[in-house]
């Protein structure tokens, strides 16, 4: 890239901005988190469950506050406690996972409404409520990297240890048990790794557009191939690059007209994500009418 077109896309201090490194850093490994644990969520299908649990984040999240303690931890707790309870009702199934996630998020989010009222109530903080749905990429401290490390660990160790047993039983859970996998365990453990992973999607681009971070990439990649393994790392790329763009283009938005007023990562990061799946559906479209039929 030469040096005006350099110049021409990229705002001044960007690279050597605190913040955006931060930014970026913490980006990378929540996208690619959130496409090991994605993939299975679209197998299963249990887009829901995400959804629910990045919803559920925001009870934790203005609870978190209330207490004086940072969003991650309570989006964490929020989302852990959701996916006990929801396996606890029963999960196994379906119809059970459908009915036990509606009931945990209904419930979840009357608390949120009460916290979030407190919230702007008691402590006079409006912001909070704007970065707990919607997050703060750049309001993200160095500090937290050593913590969205760990967690990101935790979660591919668990979906490593149960990757064979999860797969199969994502795919026909009557066949799994019928093979001696204990299919609650695999579900519970699985679970748990969705919680964390929702938790940190929700630190970046917050609670109600988590789910875009953990089913469009790797929605998107499951339509380029069926293989798992492949799939977790073509969602990770996916999810990666629009971090990092989105991340550019609102460091970038701070110097459009009115200047002073950029606009959020998050709606960059999942505009762009809405993009590359509804590019991969017109590819793979296009594909299917040259595939000659029998």
């Amino acid at each position: 890239m030469t040096p005006l077109l350099a110049a021409a896309v990229f705002e001044p201090g960007v690279f050597s901005s605190q913040p955006v490194q931060t930014a970026a850093i913490v980006g990378a490994l929540v996208a690619a988190v959130s496409a090991t644990v994605g993939v299975f969520t679209v197998i299963r299908g249990q887009a829901f469950a995400g959804e629910a649990l990045g919803d559920i984040g925001t009870t934790g999240g203005s609870a978190a506050f209330l207490a004086g303690a940072g969003p991650l931890w309570g989006f964490l707790a929020a989302g852990l406690a959701a996916a006990g309870v929801m396996e606890a009702i029963g999960v196994q199934r379906a119809r059970g996972r459908d009915l036990a996630t509606g009931i945990v998020l209904g419930a979840a989010l009357a608390l949120a409404a009460l916290f979030l009222y407190w919230d702007t109530t008691y402590h006079s903080a409006s912001g909070t409520t704007v970065t707990i749905l919607f997050g703060s990429a750049f309001a993200i401290a160095p500090s937290t990297i050593p913590t969205v490390i760990a967690l990101g660990c935790v979660v591919v160790g668990i979906i490593s240890i149960v990757y064979r047993p999860l797969l199969l039983s994502s795919v026909s859970a009557d066949l799994a048990a019928s093979r001696g996998t204990r299919v609650r365990l695999v579900g519970a453990c699985y679970l748990a790794g969705l919680a964390i992973a929702a938790a940190l999607a929700a630190l970046t681009v917050g609670t109600i557009l988590s789910t875009a971070l953990l089913i469009g990439p790797a929605a998107t990649a499951l339509r380029i191939t069926k293989r798992p393994a492949f799939a977790i790392l073509t969602a990770a790329v996916i999810g990666t690059t629009a971090m990092w763009v989105g991340i550019v283009l609102a460091y970038d938005s701070y110097y459009w007209p009115p200047h002073g007023h950029g606009w959020p990562v998050s709606f960059f990061v999942v505009t762009l994500i809405l993009c590359s799946y509804l590019g991969s559906s017109v590819a793979t479209a296009c594909r299917m009418r040259r595939t000659p039929t029998s």
